[in-house]
């Protein structure tokens, strides 16, 4: 007992970094932009003044609702065109399958200021395709719109979901196909009776990853719509490092709110799995 004691202790040891990593770049910072939300700009009394000012605000509440709006439709329209990438990856051959996956991890990485870069060169004002469509006599497509950026958001969305939904088809079985096609099913019947149900979980949890990390991506939208577009990550950009006028505690709490609707998120979530375990269970 004593040996397996010593044992624990001595790799507990090693998580000492770890822990000290998680205590000063995460508890620390959200211990003191939640303490900081409580407090006016200038004022060092705690109060509701700057959540009663957001609620109280058009335009914050604005910007929580194009921030809802983007995340939502580029994770629906990620989801989609990840799913059936991730389907069609399941049916390639061994070789042809790691190189698409492997494509699609440095693409998942591809994000922030390079990548809003990369689309203005592409489809901006005078972007290589636009003028070329242009030249065609079709009028180009404006990235510096609402539409311009839930098109960037849905091209980063698309890999990391491809990559989360993929494992997810390893649960189907060909024989499960057959079986549904031998009682006269088709293929409609055969996903909405079987693949769906089973893939649900890992649908919904991947859809929730998406979302959460569309809500929070600041560079790429900066990089494409600098301040003419009003979401919470860049109001909260532009209150600790704007030009005109700085409020860290409005951007405190702006930020908690920000926080509490992703821990919403993923407690439906977690909800939507346990009940389904539950059901899994029962049956």
């Amino acid at each position: 007992m004593k040996r397996k004691t010593k044992e624990k202790i001595k790799y507990g040891l090693f998580l000492i970094p770890l822990l000290l990593i998680v205590i000063f770049f995460l508890v620390v910072p959200i211990f003191s932009v939640v303490e900081g939300s409580f407090r006016a700009d200038g004022d060092s009394v705690y109060s509701l003044y700057n959540y009663k000012y957001i609620f109280q605000s058009k335009f914050y509440r604005q910007g929580f609702y194009n921030s809802i709006k983007v995340s939502l439709l580029s994770t629906i329209f990620g989801m989609l065109v990840s799913f059936q990438l991730a389907y069609s990856i399941s049916r390639l051959n061994e070789k042809i399958r790691e190189n698409v996956l492997l494509y699609s991890n440095m693409m998942s990485n591809f994000s922030g200021l390079p990548l809003a870069f990369a689309f203005i060169i592409i489809l901006g004002a005078n972007g290589a395709m636009t003028i070329i469509l242009q030249k065609l006599g079709i009028e180009g497509f404006d990235i510096y719109t609402q539409y311009g950026l839930i098109l960037v958001y849905t091209y980063f969305q698309i890999p990391l979901g491809t990559l989360l939904l993929y494992p997810a088809f390893d649960s189907l079985d060909e024989r499960w196909k057959e079986a549904c096609s031998l009682l006269g099913g088709g293929k409609f019947d055969y996903w909405r009776r079987i693949g769906f149900p089973i893939l649900k979980s890992s649908i919904i949890g991947t859809g929730i990853i998406l979302f959460t990390n569309a809500i929070g991506a600041y560079a790429t939208a900066y990089g494409i719509m600098v301040s003419n577009y009003n979401i919470i990550p860049i109001r909260i950009g532009a209150l600790i490092s704007g030009d005109v006028i700085l409020k860290p505690n409005l951007a405190s709490a702006l930020a908690v709110l920000l926080i509490l609707m992703i821990l919403i998120v993923f407690f439906i979530n977690e909800k939507f799995v346990q009940n389904n375990r539950f059901r899994k269970e029962e049956r």
